[in-house]
């Protein structure tokens, strides 16, 4: 029986998330996945959320403090204690927590821990936070050199504001299914919870809440009412004039969100969903059900390139590539990105996008479009993409796209970090030239 009071159980698991994304190269998203469900209350599963978002934005400062104010650097067998005091300092320096609470519960996480010989140290280290504050730093102070300049030849007009963006906490977004929910209505269901909620112009099933929530507070979330997505991901939708009976393609449908998304619109789509991990596909298989519209999708574990493996050849109204990227325009959902992304990685992705690109086009109809999307800022992955396909594709054109989704970025539109609150994403659609 595990007898851990819950503060403590709280700043344990933090720590062991952040151990594991900085030390060990794990994923913030799918240790949460691991870690979030052994904890009981929804408040300390919020509570380790936001310790881990604001000690992985605020780690260049933390980084610094210890490296000014601990005479001997923390070693590999110390990493466990160095994502302990990250989570520390994020508790009295970021979240403003109740000092009492914050020092007290961290200090019994590191006896915890085993580090009962150290826990004195931590306990010097939170309180000289409190009294001294943390060193100064810059958003850019967290990004790896060869992205900062990258992001900064891409968009030097707007470089800083990116930053700031990227390392501030993102509202939460939610579509409503209007296939079993009027947005409006479940807005005053919102209300009813105590839950305040805006709509937003630019999207028809929208809402927006600024602060944290769990999923188990959101009214009907396991009956399919409403699924978490930023609005961004959401403007993917509006590309597309959903019809029944209309056959499309969704060539990386995971977790699919934008899938079901289409099929909330117009359940009478016929959707072929491909997906290379089957992992990732069955989770999509869940995502569909619980929002009641898989019954019109046929999904499929295989690689959207090799078209052998899974294509009939028969045509498709509509494609959309949702495609893999470097998530450069959702750092401040998932800061590990800053983490773990190398620069040979890009290239390898623009391969990728490229070859995505070219094979599925050959799968479109006629008088079909495709729409091509990323959650990328970087021009390689998204302006010069498109401009490549397009340079070497004679019967392909671009479609102007209104300002709604963004700066005119090539021949498609680039929403950047925090515009309209919502995240970094860019759009093109393309037509068949006649």
């Amino acid at each position: 029986m595990n007898t851990t009071p819950s503060g403590v159980a709280s700043r344990l698991a933090a720590a062991r998330v952040l151990d594991a994304v900085l030390h060990r190269g794990r994923s913030l998203k799918g240790e949460f996945a691991n870690t979030l469900p052994k904890l009981e209350d929804p408040r300390d599963r919020a509570l380790v959320e936001a310790i881990c978002f604001a000690a992985l934005r605020e780690r260049a400062r933390y980084a610094a403090a210890l490296e000014a104010w601990i005479a001997k650097p923390l070693g590999r067998r110390d990493e466990p204690l160095r994502a302990l005091l990250y989570a520390g300092f994020a508790q009295v320096d970021a979240l403003k927590l109740p000092a009492h609470a914050a020092v007290d519960a961290t200090v019994e996480a590191a006896r915890a821990l085993g580090r009962a010989h150290q826990a004195g140290m931590v306990n010097a280290l939170l309180r000289r936070v409190l009294r001294e504050g943390l060193p100064q730093a810059g958003p850019a102070q967290t990004w790896p050199q060869w992205l900062l300049d990258e992001l900064r030849r891409d968009w030097p007009q707007h470089a800083e504001t990116i930053l700031a963006a990227s390392a501030a906490p993102a509202p939460l977004w939610l579509r409503v299914n209007r296939a079993r929910m009027d947005r409006d209505a479940y807005r005053r269901r919102l209300l009813e919870a105590g839950i305040e909620a805006v709509t937003h112009p630019l999207c028809a099933d929208a809402l927006r809440i600024d602060g944290s929530l769990s999923i188990a507070e959101l009214p009907g979330f396991d009956e399919g009412w409403v699924s978490v997505q930023d609005a961004s991901a959401q403007m993917v939708a509006d590309l597309f004039a959903p019809a029944p009976g209309m056959h499309m393609l969704d060539a990386c449908v995971a977790p699919g969100g934008k899938a079901a998304h289409l099929l909330e619109r117009e359940p009478g789509l016929q959707l072929t969903a491909i997906e290379i991990d089957p992992r990732r596909l069955r989770r999509t298989v869940e995502t569909l059900a619980r929002l009641g519209v898989d019954a019109q999708a046929t999904l499929k574990a295989a690689d959207a390139v090799d078209l052998a493996a899974w294509w009939d050849g028969r045509p498709f109204d509509t494609v959309l590539i949702d495609a893999p990227c470097s998530a450069t325009g959702i750092v401040r959902r998932q800061p590990d990105v800053l983490l773990h992304r190398r620069e040979g990685d890009i290239d390898a992705l623009v391969a990728t996008q490229g070859r995505l690109l070219d094979a599925l086009w050959a799968t479109l109809a006629s008088d079909g479009w495709l729409v091509y999307a990323t959650c990328s800022i970087l021009a390689r992955e998204n302006a010069q993409q498109i401009d490549a396909f397009l340079a070497r594709t004679p019967d392909a054109v671009a479609e102007p796209l209104s300002e709604g989704f963004g700066h005119a970025a090539g021949a498609g539109r680039q929403r950047l970090p925090g515009e309209e609150g919502m995240d970094g994403f860019f759009y093109a659609r393309l037509r068949e030239q006649g």
